[in-house]
């Protein structure tokens, strides 16, 4: 597996957001994404469990670093998320991600968050859309988004 760069002020993985989760991203040999998180009481929802935004913000960004690491820059036009099971904090959990299709400027991923026994608790479908000149600077350099700072 490759670990995969972190995006400064990110609040998934960025290593500069105090209050950001600090993911670290793999790649593996398939292309798919793979981290594994522990939630705490800072990622609470209901009593003793994660909320349901954390891990739609889990489930957005593996998908969208699957198809960013399979090359295309782009921004989440639609997430479909199913809650299937309540997630404790406290305990390890894998979120996996995968490009599954592509159609000219669409492309299309899915991710997994799954519990200590394998159990899919929560899963997503996310639609994406192809937007390189979003991420290209003025002078030309790519990377990063038109609007933020030099």
């Amino acid at each position: 597996m490759k670990q995969l760069p972190e995006h400064g002020s990110c609040f998934i993985c960025g290593s500069e957001n105090p209050k950001g989760l600090g993911v670290r991203w793999y790649a593996r040999e398939d292309n798919s994404i793979i981290t594994e998180i522990v939630l705490t009481e800072s990622e609470q929802g209901p009593p003793g469990h994660a909320h349901g935004g954390v891990l739609a913000a889990l489930l957005d960004e593996v998908m969208g670093t699957a198809v960013w690491h399979a090359g295309h820059m782009v921004l989440a036009a639609n997430l479909n998320i199913d809650f299937r099971r309540p997630v404790p904090l406290g305990v390890s959990l894998v979120v996996t991600g995968r490009v599954s299709d592509r159609d000219g400027r669409k492309l299309f991923a899915r991710g997994e968050i799954s519990l200590p026994d394998g159990t899919k608790a929560a899963v997503g479908k996310g639609l994406f859309i192809e937007a390189s000149d979003l991420f290209t600077r003025e002078d030309g350099s790519s990377g990063f988004l038109k609007m933020l700072p030099k």
